[in-house]
């Protein structure tokens, strides 16, 4: 296997993690109708689970552990932050529609990084957010089979990496069907994400 190749994966699997009381607990699900799929080597998953399917090939049947360190970590206390209600006012009112006990909220911090929050509780003031990862402080289990693994095109790594920079053309084209913003076109004039209309 060459280093630099990326490969198109699609995975079925069944992941588990250790219930309270030691057993194991089924939080997710693919199926070979519905795999999930990823290019290697673009960073678009955990590097362990990356490390472990790529010694695998198409057909291969699996069943490893990735430890929490190599996971999403332990479960700190100081992501659990309290937050002043008026951050989630809409229309001078607090949004009772979409903040509730549970719900997951896409939100930033003040670097501009991009996270995910759940909502633990709403007293008087203030929102308590949980900012850990849901799969914090847990071994991950998984067991499953690989569906399809190959070499992928210079034009898949592409998409796929101008779709995570904002959309099909990486947010740059107007006539995208995303609505990206006018100018993808490449040196032909054609459109480089495909999308365009």
């Amino acid at each position: 296997m060459n280093e630099n190749e990326h490969y198109v994966l699609e995975v079925a699997y069944s992941l588990y993690v250790k219930g309270d009381k030691g057993e194991e607990e089924l939080i997710e699900k693919t199926s070979p109708e519905h795999p999930y799929s990823f290019i290697s080597g673009l960073g678009f998953t955990l590097d362990m689970f990356e490390q472990e399917i790529l010694k695998l090939q198409q057909d291969d049947a699996f069943s490893f552990t990735i430890p929490v360190g190599d996971a999403y970590g332990e479960y700190l206390e100081e992501h659990i932050l309290e937050l002043g209600k008026e951050i989630f006012m809409r229309n001078g009112k607090f949004d009772t529609e979409n903040i509730f006990p549970g719900a997951i909220l896409p939100m930033m911090n003040e670097d501009g990084n991009r996270l995910q929050g759940i909502v633990q509780e709403i007293r008087e003031n203030t929102v308590i957010m949980d900012f850990n990862h849901p799969l914090a402080g847990k071994d991950l289990h998984f067991k499953g089979k690989i569906i399809t693994k190959r070499t992928a095109t210079d034009e898949e790594i592409q998409k796929l990496l101008n779709f995570s920079q904002g959309g099909c053309c990486g947010g740059k084209c107007g006539g995208c069907e995303g609505g990206c913003g006018g100018d993808c076109k490449d040196k032909d004039g054609e459109c480089g994400c495909g999308k365009c209309k």
